[in-house]
């Protein structure tokens, strides 16, 4: 197998019709500082859209994954609700508001939380393999990964190529928040990496010396819960660096690693306070890696914890260009933080590495949220083959885009209160939206309503 037959392919999710601010995510700064403000769906969905088709234009792979259904009504009865939909809305709203806005979030727009992702180069039996993260730290994303299982088996299905694995049990033993607390970094893409998972916690035996847990806020990854996916995948000792992430970053508002560190290729850029043993972790990576590791370290003297988590600079996209250098994209917010904008252009762009270039984008509504252009996209290493055999029409093309942008602007509102949620008529409007996007993006029957389920 080639490299130049091998391409990275980002995934990224349609930001959903009943997008909103109801500051679900414990740990996520960002989210809960914009609880109970008024939300543009319409906005958001085409500021994703955009980006994707800017990353499209530049030269680099992109796809696309739908939402999930929402408001999750099914999950309401589950929990006792019943009568018609609307009256099931209504009562929630009533006796459990915060139920409610659990099962009307959009958070599945983040797809790096949709699963963790080995390629063929690196797995045993030459297969892309899958597991969909259980996300069981939080109620809202809990209810996710039945309907990302079927979503990943609907457009990777051809078994030649791809590998399914089973949802870890959702228990806090196995916390899994996917490929938010995953890197690989290898040579090229086509070449074998190393897979870095950075966990926040153990839970099971002793706890390894040195190892602190954060005080403020829950930590979402457990050791066991990467090691599990990393048997599940087949990946051996040689290929896996488990790192703990510094509970004081997670403390600091840092909920997943990727919103401290990003890697790609050998570059791995990252904040003083990602790794609790930053040492011990580097060294690792570096014994493991048949490629010289390109660290790319930012002092907390540069960047204060409270910036990086402000502006994101950590969630951003790092992309490989044909000539060896690489793109930073990140969020506008970045711009807008002295300390931060100036560490890019005076240390990163200047520095001994291989960013050549940085693009800004608008993802404010993600933003606000707590999500910024890394949490907004699934990395997936595909090979010529591996392309060819994706079901749907879900690699992004001009008129891809143009049909999405229509169905946008056909379907979303451009305002939405977390009192609108308990409106029938919102509901009404998800699954005609759902219905016809499966129908664009030609997958089949993913959603409990499509598929008889009770919602």
């Amino acid at each position: 197998m080639s490299a130049l037959d091998v391409r990275e392919v980002n995934f990224d999710g349609l930001v959903g019709p009943t997008h909103n601010y109801s500051g679900l995510a414990v740990g996520n700064v960002a989210s809960m500082s914009h609880g109970g403000l008024v939300s543009n769906p319409k906005e958001g969905a085409l500021q994703g859209l955009l980006k994707m088709k800017s990353l499209m234009d530049a030269g680099y792979a992109q796809g696309v994954l739908p939402p999930q259904q929402r408001p999750d009504i099914g999950a309401l009865r589950d929990l006792g609700f019943s009568g018609s939909n609307s009256e099931v809305l209504a009562r929630a709203a009533r006796e459990a508001p915060q139920l409610l806005r659990a099962v009307c979030s959009a958070s599945s727009m983040w797809t790096a939380n949709a699963g963790t992702i080995t390629p063929s180069m690196d797995a045993p039996d030459s297969r892309v393999h899958f597991t969909p993260a259980n996300l069981q730290s939080s109620f809202h994303r809990y209810l996710e990964p039945q309907t990302t299982g079927r979503v990943l088996q609907a457009i990777f299905r051809d078994e030649q190529h791809f590998a399914h694995h089973p949802v870890l049990p959702a228990t806090p033993a196995f916390s899994d928040e996917g490929a938010a607390n995953h890197t690989r970094l290898c040579g090229e893409h086509g070449e074998p990496g190393v897979h870095l998972l950075v966990y926040g916690r153990q839970a099971f035996g002793d706890v390894r010396s040195g190892e602190r847990a954060p005080k403020r806020y829950p930590a979402r990854q457990t050791l066991e819960a990467s090691q599990a996916v990393a048997r599940q995948h087949g990946l051996t000792e040689a290929q896996t660096v488990f790192a703990q992430q510094h509970p004081d970053a997670i403390d600091a508002g840092v909920f997943h690693n990727d919103v401290i560190a990003v890697g790609n290729g050998p570059v791995l850029l990252y904040h003083e306070m990602a790794f609790l043993d930053e040492e011990g972790t580097l060294d690792e990576l570096r014994a493991k890696m048949a490629t010289p590791l390109i660290p790319v370290r930012v002092p907390l003297e540069a960047v204060s914890m409270e910036d990086a988590v402000a502006s994101y600079l950590f969630n951003s996209q790092l992309l490989s260009n044909p000539d060896g250098t690489m793109t930073l994209v990140v969020p506008g917010e970045c711009q807008e933080r002295e300390a931060v904008w100036r560490t890019i252009q005076d240390y990163l762009l200047a520095g001994n590495n291989p960013i050549s270039e940085v693009i800004v984008k608008d993802v404010k509504q993600s933003m606000r949220n707590g999500g910024g252009p890394a949490c907004l996209r699934l990395r997936v290493v595909l090979t010529d083959a591996e392309r060819a055999a994706l079901t749907g029409r879900v690699l992004l093309t001009d008129g891809l885009y143009d049909d999405l942008t229509a169905w946008v602007n056909r379907h979303y509102r451009d305002r939405l209160a977390p009192d609108d949620l308990a409106d029938p008529q919102l509901a009404e409007e998800s699954l005609a939206a759902l219905d016809e996007l499966t129908l664009l993006l030609k997958i089949g029957a993913v959603y409990p309503f499509q598929l008889g389920y009770r919602g």
